[in-house]
């Protein structure tokens, strides 16, 4: 239990570039907070002492705003920034190194029956802010779930998922491994800027050769990422 802390706290340190020293993520950081609350919950229920642990989980959850039942299996070096609103479910599995950036994510279930009904996360993966996985899915190592997508299909290691469903990128250059955090929201791919550039690209080719006049400017530009010459209902 001891090392489990110790390695949260350096999880906590190395991942936060504002953090300024161990007393201070000691009693300033609610998602450690929670997760600490969580280990003592876990072991409770472990232990069939489950009232014990609930209420160990509910007491948590009313200080540090992060609510995890204490049945969820949490691996070491699990880091969650700021963590208000989160939620990890009863059968959640989540593995070592992962990061939770950070308000709104669950991990959530799909089905009201018993069982396993909440996401395995594998290790070191990235869930960005407001990201919900739901359901008894996986999500394969070093993956990185971006901000608010909503993941309901397995996702393969070395992935990326973006959107709502979440779309699944394979990367073709894993990640090194002890690489730091991949939170990067700017190379996020935007695959319904592309898909909707390609057809707009397509339309313009269409209609040059129903017309016989040549093919308007690219309407957006790939640099600037500004829509141009087309009027949208907002």
């Amino acid at each position: 239990m001891l090392a489990a802390l110790r390695r949260d706290l350096q999880a906590a340190a190395g991942r936060d570039p504002a953090a300024r020293g161990t007393l201070e993520l000691m009693l300033c950081y609610p998602g450690l907070h929670a997760l600490w609350g969580h280990r003592v919950s876990h072991r409770l229920w472990q232990h069939d002492r489950k009232l014990a642990g609930r209420l160990v989980s509910a007491a948590a959850r009313c200080l540090t705003g992060v609510d995890i039942h204490p049945g969820a299996v949490l691996g070491p070096g699990l880091f969650i920034d700021h963590g208000t609103g989160v939620v990890i479910g009863e059968t959640a599995e989540v593995g070592a190194d992962v990061t939770i950036y950070q308000d709104g994510v669950t991990l959530g279930g799909t089905s009201l029956h018993r069982g396993k009904r909440h996401p395995t996360v594998g290790d070191r993966v990235t869930i960005g802010a407001g990201a919900k996985i739901l359901g008894p899915i996986t999500v394969g190592h070093d993956s990185r779930i971006g901000a608010n997508a909503v993941v309901v299909k397995p996702v393969p290691p070395d992935s990326v998922v973006v959107g709502v469903p979440g779309q699944i990128i394979h990367r073709s250059q894993p990640r090194p491994a002890g690489a730091s955090p991949d939170l990067d929201h700017t190379l996020l791919p935007d695959l319904v800027g592309v898909s909707l550039h390609t057809l707009l690209t397509r339309i313009e080719e269409l209609e040059a050769r129903a017309t016989g006049t040549p093919a308007r400017p690219d309407r957006h530009p790939a640099t600037a990422q500004v829509w141009y010459d087309q009027d949208f209902s907002i």
